[in-house]
């Protein structure tokens, strides 16, 4: 594991603190500072911060919180606005958010102490389902767009002014109903498998539809139920067998694919040999040919 993702997952430090504490020559391996970003820690390895021993966490932590509205899913803001670290208890301070959602959205979110899972998590296709509420009704286009996705070269509109994502392709929802209606708006329940960037927020402003509310009400069969806003609870038993078989599915297919891909180099590789034969061999019959 790279040092400063050792650091950070084990002690209260983020990624970026750690870097800036390996930097500051805070970081030592047996009393020699460590300023290699790079460094790979060994499970042999003693690493200490500020004179302090780093004690590996083996055991998995997992939270569910229920995100205010007006709160940013960052640990610092350079505008100096609250962060979910901000309303969180201090011993959260070192997890890590699985996804984000946007400063004006609330609802279920998972922290973990485990970078991995976080990553394997957000990476995942995992149904989220959202709450949600617009203002107009909702139109043909829209429902079709629902069923069979959708693909815009400018998905700008919707978007945060200083984003730098234009282009984005929308899969299929998973599932969505209209909850209720008038003439002004429409409240809906959705569930999409993806986790892209305002991807509701975008996909409805291509309809010239503003999302009014989203709240995330559930991730991957985690549900935020009654769960009281800006409260957390750990996971159950239950939650924690389904996660542990998840991250069992996901690290088998991560070295599945790591042989694939070795295995297609491979291929590649021998398949620009042979050619390079063959084109050798067919000069060579050339000149022999030629001096006939």
């Amino acid at each position: 594991m790279r040092l400063n993702k050792y650091i950070a997952h084990n002690s209260k430090y983020s990624r970026r603190e750690a870097d800036a504490l390996i930097e500051a020559g805070e970081v030592t391996l047996d009393k020699r500072p460590l300023k290699e970003f790079g460094y790979e820690v060994q499970e042999e390895d003693r690493i200490f911060v500020k004179g302090k021993a780093i004690k590996v966490t083996n055991e998995l932590t997992i939270i569910v919180y229920n995100k205010p509205k007006g709160v940013l899913v960052t640990k610092k803001d350079d505008r100096g606005r609250a962060t979910i670290y901000h309303k969180l208890p201090g011993k959260y301070r070192h997890f890590t958010p699985v996804g984000r959602l946007d400063y004006a959205s609330e609802g279920l979110l998972l922290l973990t102490d485990d970078v991995e899972v976080a990553t394997a998590l957000m990476e995942s296709g995992l149904d989220r389902t959202y709450n949600l509420k617009i203002d107009k009704p909702v139109t043909k286009e829209m429902v079709d767009a629902m069923k069979e996705g959708l693909v815009l070269d400018d998905a700008r509109a919707g978007a945060h002014e200083k984003s730098k994502i234009y282009a984005m392709e929308f899969a299929p929802f998973a599932h969505f109903e209209v909850r209720s209606e008038g003439k002004n708006f429409t409240k809906l329940r959705v569930t999409i498998t993806e986790g892209k960037n305002r991807e509701l927020r975008r996909f409805f402003a291509h309809f010239d539809a503003k999302v009014l509310d989203l709240k995330r009400v559930a991730f991957g069969g985690i549900e935020l139920n009654n769960l009281p806003e800006n409260k957390t609870r750990y996971f159950t038993r239950r939650e924690y067998d389904d996660v542990h078989k998840f991250m069992k599915r996901w690290r088998t297919n991560k070295v599945a694919e790591v042989k694939n891909a070795r295995n297609a180099q491979k291929q590649e590789e021998e398949n620009k040999r042979r050619k390079e034969q063959e084109q050798h061999t067919t000069a060579k019959t050339k000149k022999y040919k030629y001096k006939d």
